[in-house]
Formats: structure tokens, sequence, C-alpha cells
């Protein structure tokens, strides 16, 4: 029975997702198409996770979730958020630094910084502002699309005179309403005691799902949430991260270990490899590593190519997991589609991307990482033929170990003039607008201990499969539990009112009596 519970989950969370739909437009289109901006009626349409994202945080009760969709579709048309770009932005709030998108906590959520210093309160900027909030949420939707964050209101040397209600409801209602399921905490950090009162209204603007998400902390308890190497100095962390503009503050992606370096003939690949071989440690013969120059080969091959120049290719990738899901791109299909999963175990230590060409022409790529210090990519860098795939093996470096923060950019573009062009001068010259970008992020996986029996592997593997099923069934249950809790509630409210009733009926019903007895009784 418990194989087949996550299955009814999904059905019944499929219906769910196709009732809404179909609500969404028999109640809130009906005849009216430009009540919307058709590019979000469009994409609720198409994407499930949107229509999921809404349910769950509305606990799957469809009315709730059709006035929160109504609710941010009509915030979204009045505002623009669909045509807010860079460019549309005052260049001065980009340069105040008050707002930005760095680092990530301890569960691996991007940060959203508030310098609540540097702000504030005017009228004449309101709009501005809330377009200035838009922006960041919007570039963080598309490029960690399902991805929560966590809101940081840095505190630090701010009075009253930095505080604006409105503008603070604003940014509640972004998460409470606008975006779903996009927050994952929210810390506030360093308040002075005299914002005590205010913050007190602030929670009364928070639903019960945000109120659980609101922590306050000091300076000595913020590293609870965020580790030391994304909190500032003055927060008592090591983050060296200065803000400045241009260019926007991005994930910092850099190149892994073991990028391609100067090109040289197959020959001496080989002989360098053999003597990178007899070097003592590990990290030693992946800082010394050079790959040959891309060109119409094999490139799973080539990219699995042992240290060992007499062990077979295939020995390289053995434990390597095959990826399951697939993100279907512009110009490459990229498996998995948004997760790498690492472990401690021997066979988690390794991860495989599968890169698909689905155009007409050569499309170079290469691996970019936030932590290029942990991995060994290869290849970092190469081209892939038309129709043709290409296999890269990431690998944790040494004794590293995964994080919930590391990240992974795979960058790709279509190749003119092939015979002529090699990949570093064509990174330097391609524009940035025909470069495709995909993302994948870590998981740390639960690693079972491993055991004597060979067959364990499999055991392995099939034990974490029940695991997620069995999550994911939990899931639907607490979700379940909670309506069932609220359909509670309003009975036992709903029974004390009749109780109340009841007893103003029977008061009545004696004061009718008592003034029958009166009058009966003689004069």
């Amino acid at each position: 029975m418990a194989d087949h519970d996550p299955q009814q989950g999904e059905q019944d969370l499929e219906k769910k997702i196709e009732e809404t739909r179909q609500r969404f437009n028999s109640e809130l289109l009906q005849d009216s198409t430009d009540k919307y901006d058709s590019r979000d009626v469009e994409r609720l349409e198409q994407d499930d996770a949107l229509v999921e994202a809404y349910l769950t945080w509305r606990q799957y009760v469809v009315d709730d979730a059709l006035k929160m969709i109504d609710d941010s579709l009509l915030w979204r048309k009045e505002l623009g958020v669909n045509d807010i770009t860079e460019s549309t932005i005052p260049r001065w709030m980009f340069e105040s630094g008050a707002v930005y998108l760095h680092g990530y906590d301890k569960e691996g959520n991007k940060l959203f910084w508030f310098k609540v210093k540097l702000h504030f309160k005017d009228a004449k900027t309101a709009v501005d502002k809330k377009k200035y909030i838009a922006f960041w949420l919007e570039r963080y939707a598309k490029k960690e699309p399902g991805m929560p964050l966590t809101v940081v209101f840095d505190m630090t040397d701010s009075g009253i005179g930095n505080i604006d209600m409105d503008f603070v409801k604003y940014v509640i209602n972004c998460f409470k309403v606008y975006y779903p399921k996009f927050l994952s905490k929210m810390i506030i950090v360093d308040m002075p005691w005299i914002m005590n009162a205010a913050w007190k209204i602030v929670k009364s603007w928070l639903g019960p799902e945000a109120i659980a998400k609101l922590k306050f902390a000091s300076k000595a308890e913020v590293q609870t949430f965020i580790g030391p190497e994304y909190l500032p100095s003055h927060l008592g962390g090591t983050d060296p991260f200065k803000y400045t503009y241009p260019p926007l503050p991005d994930d910092d992606f850099q190149t892994p270990l073991c990028e391609n370096g100067p090109i040289v003939s197959e020959d001496d690949v080989e002989s360098k490899e053999g003597e990178m071989e007899s070097r003592e440690t590990l990290e030693s013969s992946f800082n010394s590593e050079i790959v040959a120059k891309p060109k119409k080969v094999n490139f799973l091959e080539e990219s699995l190519r042992s240290d060992d120049g007499e062990r077979d290719t295939n020995v390289r990738v053995k434990g390597v997991r095959k990826p399951q899901t697939t993100f279907k791109g512009l110009l490459l299909d990229v498996s998995p589609a948004e997760e790498l999963s690492f472990g401690s175990a021997e066979n988690e230590k390794k991860c495989l991307i599968i890169l698909s060409n689905v155009t007409k022409n050569q499309v170079a790529f290469k691996v970019r990482t936030t932590a290029p210090e942990k991995y060994r990519v290869k290849p970092s860098s190469s081209s892939c033929e038309p129709g043709a795939s290409v296999d890269i093996v990431v690998s944790l470096h040494g004794g590293s170990q995964a994080s919930p923060q590391d990240r992974f950019l795979i960058m790709a573009a279509e190749m003119e003039n092939v015979g002529s062009q090699e990949l570093t001068q064509f990174w330097k010259e391609i524009p940035k607008n025909k470069v495709m970008e995909h993302r994948l992020r870590c998981h740390v996986l639960d690693s079972v201990k491993p055991a004597a029996n060979p067959r364990r592997d499999s055991l392995g593997e099939t034990s974490t499969s029940g695991q997620q099923e069995l999550n994911s069934a939990l899931m639907r249950v607490m979700a379940c539990n909670s309506r069932l809790e609220q359909k509670m509630n309003s009975c036992l409210w709903m029974q004390k009112v009749l109780t109340g009733l009841v007893l103003v009926l029977i008061v009545l019903n004696l004061q009718c009596l008592y003034l029958l007895g009166t009058a009966q009784r003689p004069s």
C-alpha cells in the first residue's frame, strides 16, 4: 500500500492543478481578456509548478489559491512586472546598495539583503522602489526557479528615520501574495530596541505561514542561520564582498579544477598524465593536469580519460549515477534538470552531466562553479557536434564535501566558422545575448553506511528512492493534517456558537415560563 501512496498523492495534486486552471478560466478570466497580462496567463496555463506553488502556499485550498492568483496577476499588470529591466530602474537605486542578492544561508537558500540604514521614506520614489524589488525577485525567479529566498533585514546603525512601514508592508506582500513559496525565512538582524513597536505592527501583517518564518537575531545569533563566509565583517563574518555597481552582483561563478589548459598535442597530454600519476597527492595531480584542444572526437572518451593511461575509459565512469531528469534548452538538453546529488559514500562523490546538442550547428559549452576549489570537472570546456551528446564527470576534489550553497553554471553558444575558431577566443567574442545559461544546484545525500555485501549498493539506491517517496508522502499527510486542523477549528467555533445560542434559548424559555407563572397568579 505504501508504494501507491505517493502515486495517489500525485494524482490528487494533478486534479487540484486542473481544477484551479478550469476555475481560473471560468471565474476570473470570463469575457475580460485584458484583465491580466497575457504573458502571465500563458505561463499559468503552461507551468504546473507555478500553480502548485500557489496551492501549496494556500494549503491546497483552491478558493484561497485563486484569490492569491488574482491578486498576484493584477499586481503584475499594474506594475508592469514583465517589462521591468535594469534600464527602467533609476541608476541611483542600484548604486545605493540598499538591496541586492548575494550569498547563501546554511540551508543553501539565496540571501536577499536589505540594508535598512540606506533606506529613507520618499513618496516621490515609492513606485520606483516597488519596481526595484520586483526586478530583483524576477531576476532570481528566472535564474533559480523553484528555489526559496532568505530575506535579511540588516538593521545595523538604523533608526526611526529609516523605517518606512508602507515599504515594509509591500515587501511582505511580495512574499505573502505575489511570489508563492519564495520565502524560506525572514531574518531581522541587530534591531534597535526602539523599533520593537514597529515590528509588532509588521508581525500583524504577516500570515500564519510567514510568522513562523520570522527570525530575530543579534550579531552573535545570526551565525545560527548564515555561515561566516557569507556575513560581512560588521556582523562578525569573513565575507570580503563589497557591493559595487555596475555590474550587478551575481552568483560569482568561477572556473573549476581541470579547466582546459594550453593547447598541446595528444602525446604531450598522455605524457603529462603519466607524470602526474607518479605524484604523491591528489591535489597536485588535479592542479597539474592539461586537457587537449577540443576537436571532433569522441567526447565521452576524451572527457573520461583516466589519469592512468593503461586503464580503460569505462573504469572512470563506474559507479557514476545516470541522471533521471532533463532540462530542455534552446541549444542543449541538460541532464539532470535541477541538481547534482553528492554524498560521503564512495559511489556518491561523482555526478554525471549529459549535454545533448539539439541544434543543426556545433555548440560550444563551458562549466563554471561557485566553489572551484572543491570540484573537478572534466571536460569543463569543449564543443558538441549537431545531434551528439557529451558526458561531463563532476567529482569532489580530495576530501572536500558538497554543500547546498554550491552551484554550477552551464554556458552554451552556437559556433560559426568552426575550423578557424579556438574556444578561448570564441568565448571572448560571443555576445552575451547569444549565450544560453542553465544553473544546477547541489543536493547533499544522507549516505548509507557501506557493508561488506556488494549487493548493498543496489539496496542503498532502493532505500534512497523509498526514502524520497516516504518524504513526499509525509509532506502530503502534513498538508492534509493542516487542512483537517483548520476544519476542526471551524467546527469547534461553530459548536461554541451553537452552544451559546442554545443557552440563550434556554434563558428565554425560562424567562417566558417565569412571566407566564407571574401572569397566572391571582392578584
